[in-house]
């Protein structure tokens, strides 16, 4: 099983607007918690949202009005909008699926680059 990103990522200049996709319908033994990472280079990597089995929603503050985490259901796939980007936003995304039943597991994406330029 893996949480595969979709789609999104890309380049984009500052101010523009990206979205990834997450896609977990290769998980269907309990509802899923879906969190989105970021990882820039030489930095650690960091939480970026979470939207859990109930449809609650977490940001980090640095990414707080500007990105927007959703889910659709009927497609089992997580989206992270994100708007006005910033050159600090640069990183690997990757996105990781925690099944609610079993906890103690994780299944993460591939990752998808996103590079903000100035």
């Amino acid at each position: 099983v893996q949480a595969q990103v979709q789609s999104g990522g890309g380049s984009v200049q500052a101010g523009g607007s990206l979205r990834l996709s997450c896609d977990a319908s290769g998980y269907t033994y309990c509802p899923v918690d879906m969190t989105w990472y970021r990882q820039a280079p030489g930095k650690e990597r960091e939480f970026v949202s979470l939207i859990d089995s109930d449809g609650n929603t977490k940001y980090a503050d640095s990414v707080k009005g500007r990105f927007t985490i959703s889910q659709d259901k009927a497609k089992n796939t997580v989206y992270l909008q994100m708007n006005s980007l910033k050159p600090e936003d640069t990183a690997m995304y990757s996105c990781k699926l925690t099944p609610t039943c079993k906890r103690w597991e994780a299944y993460w994406g591939q990752g998808t680059q996103v590079t903000v330029s100035s």
